[in-house]
């Protein structure tokens, strides 16, 4: 299957950091990737760990990145926010919530056990209706711009594996495996139907 062939997902908890690197290199690479969130809303650093700032989804990033300039311009450059927000600005509008999404995808990416358990609960609670089966993946990455960007390469090394085997459905569980070993983080794996 072709990079371009292989329709991927990548799903963090607000599609801000770890999803949006993912998709920024997948996206260089040739895939047809798509990112998500899987939170109610969208919450990103505040000024303390108990004061995060919080959007809805229909909020586009730029409406985001000028909010946080007009708040504390010095310490949302300072952490690396302002960044990321012209990052994911010139990747796509806005945050998108995977439960909003009714695409078919061969492949969905997860970088926390939580959010793989969100993804998993929404396709299981929706009606199969084509049987076209979907595999979903999770490799737990940090939410930190440093484990986002490296976690982007482990599952970009992914999607370009994947999309050399002969028969993902019977051959992606050993590829797993041999990620595994390769990068000592364990992976978990099901597959759902649409």
């Amino acid at each position: 299957m072709a990079s371009a062939q292989l329709r991927v997902a990548v799903v963090c908890s607000s599609n801000q950091n770890r999803s949006m690197e993912a998709h920024y290199l997948l996206s260089q690479k040739g895939f047809a990737v798509r990112s998500f969130g899987t939170g109610s809303h969208v919450r990103l650093l505040g000024p303390a760990p108990d004061k995060p700032n919080v959007y809805d989804y229909s909020t586009t990033y730029d409406a985001i990145y000028r909010d946080l300039r007009r708040k504390d311009p010095e310490l949302y450059a300072r952490n690396g926010v302002l960044r990321m927000l012209q990052r994911n600005r010139a990747i796509k509008l806005r945050p998108e919530q995977f439960a909003s999404c009714q695409e078919p995808f061969d492949l969905i990416l997860t970088c926390e056990e939580r959010v793989y358990d969100q993804v998993v609960l929404e396709l299981t609670a929706r009606e199969q209706e084509t049987m076209q089966l979907v595999h979903v993946v999770n490799v737990n990455i940090q939410d930190n711009y440093r484990e986002a960007h490296l976690g982007a390469f482990l599952l970009c090394e992914l999607c370009q594996c994947v999309s050399l085997l002969d028969d993902v459905d019977s051959d992606l569980a050993e590829l797993l495996l041999e990620f595994e070993e390769h990068s000592g983080q364990p992976f978990l794996h099901t597959v759902c139907f649409y």
